[in-house]
C-alpha cells in the first residue's frame, strides 16, 4: 500500500547539502593536487591511465585518493553499525574536525601534497557514509555517476509511464525521483562551482566554510534527536 506521506524534506535538503559540500571540496582537491578526492571513478581513470603508461609515480595520488576514500567508508560504516545512540551526529564531528585538521596542518606544518589527499579523500568516504537514502530512493552525495545514470533510467521508464515499484506517496514516480536526483546532481555541480572559485581567492582557508556547515548539521541533528525523544 502507498503511503500518503513524501519524502521527509529534511532528508532532501540534508542530501543536497552534502553533495555541495562534496563538489566544492573536490574542485579544492583538484586544483590544489591535481587529485579528485571525492570522485572516485576520475581517480580510478586516472591511475589506470597512468599505470598503463608507464607513469607510477604520476599514479601515486590517484591510488592513495582511492584507498583512503574507501578507508573512510570503512571505518564510518563501522561506526554507524556500532549501536551508538547518535551515528549521524559523530560522523558529523568527524568530518567537520578532519576538515579543521586540514587547515592548521597546511597552515603549520610543511606535508606532501598525498599527505593532503589521503586526509581529504578520508574525510570524503565518511561523509558518504552519513547519507545514502532519501526515502528509498539511493543518493551518492561524494559522486555523480551514478547519479545521472539513475536520472537517464528514470526519465526512460517516466518516458514509458512505467510505475514505481517501490512509491512511498501518491506523487511518488520515475519523474519525481528523477528530479530529486537531478537537485543532487545541481548542488554537487554549484559546489564545485563555488570551491573553484574560493580555492584561488582563499587557499586552504575556503575548507573553513564545508567545517563550520558540517558543525551546523551536527547541532540540527541534535536538536532534532533531542525533540524527537
Amino acid at each position: 500500500m502507498v503511503s500518503s506521506r513524501k519524502w521527509p524534506h529534511g532528508r532532501k535538503s540534508l542530501a543536497v547539502c552534502l553533495a555541495v559540500i562534496a563538489g566544492y571540496v573536490d574542485a579544492y582537491g583538484f586544483i590544489t593536487f591535481g587529485t579528485f578526492v571525492s570522485f572516485m571513478s576520475g581517480n580510478t581513470t586516472h591511475a589506470g591511465s597512468d599505470i598503463g603508461g608507464g607513469f607510477l609515480k604520476a599514479a601515486i595520488p590517484a591510488v592513495l585518493a582511492i584507498i583512503s576514500f574507501v578507508a573512510g567508508v570503512f571505518a564510518a560504516t563501522l561506526l554507524v553499525r556500532s549501536g551508538m545512540r547518535r551515528p549521524r551526529f559523530a560522523l558529523y564531528i568527524i568530518i567537520a574536525a578532519l576538515l579543521g585538521l586540514t587547515i592548521a596542518v597546511t597552515r603549520l606544518t610543511v606535508l606532501s601534497a598525498p599527505a593532503f589527499v589521503i586526509m581529504l579523500s578520508f574525510t570524503m568516504g565518511v561523509m558518504n557514509t552519513a547519507l545514502s537514502r532519501v526515502g528509498s530512493q539511493l543518493v551518492n552525495v561524494t559522486f555523480v555517476t551514478g547519479t545521472l545514470s539513475q536520472i537517464g533510467g528514470h526519465l526512460a521508464r517516466a518516458w514509458r509511464s512505467e510505475p514505481l515499484e517501490d512509491a512511498e506517496w501518491p506523487g511518488d514516480t520515475h519523474f519525481a525521483r528523477a528530479m530529486l536526483l537531478t537537485t543532487v546532481w545541481l548542488g554537487f555541480f554549484s559546489g564545485a562551482l563555488l570551491g573553484g572559485a574560493l580555492t584561488l581567492l582563499m587557499g586552504v582557508w575556503m575548507l573553513a566554510i564545508p567545517a563550520v556547515t558540517i558543525l551546523f548539521l551536527a547541532s540540527a541533528e541534535t536538536l532534532i534527536t533531542n525533540v524527537s525523544d
